[in-house]
């Protein structure tokens, strides 16, 4: 699989245990050879500062002031965005916008990472009017 894409939804789309949080990131990834998807998702709670969005909050700023604009950030490490353990839960499902492509491999960490309340709205000034409430239930 490769990745093709990551984005945000604010609040997060999952809920665990009836929890829904600040903030969920989906890293979208495709089988090189054929359709499959495969979606990483990483949750997050207002706290401490998270290191990745440290690193791109002058990109993610670029973006605020020129809505829809595509910004080249360079080359990013997934590593850096998707702090894997060995705790997470696996769920066959959906992508979760239209065309809801379904036969998807979820994969949501359990582990609840955080993000500084300056970060979180870094976030959604950057992010179309209408869209900066996007977590559908």
């Amino acid at each position: 699989y490769s990745l093709k894409q990551m984005h945000w939804h604010m609040p997060s789309e999952n809920i665990i245990n009836g929890h829904r949080f600040d903030l969920e990131v989906h890293l979208l990834h495709q089988q090189t050879t054929g359709h499959k998807m495969a979606m990483i998702s990483n949750l997050f709670k207002v706290g401490d500062p998270d290191p990745f969005f440290t690193k791109v909050e002058r990109h993610i700023s670029t973006i605020k002031k020129n809505i829809g604009a595509k910004v080249d950030i360079g080359i990013i490490d997934p590593k850096k965005v998707s702090r894997m353990t060995k705790k997470y839960y696996r769920l066959m499902g959906s992508i979760t916008i239209p065309p809801c492509t379904e036969d998807v491999t979820w994969t949501i960490n359990k582990k609840i990472s955080t993000i500084s309340t300056k970060q979180l709205n870094l976030l959604k000034e950057a992010t179309i009017d209408d869209y900066a409430t996007n977590g559908r239930p």
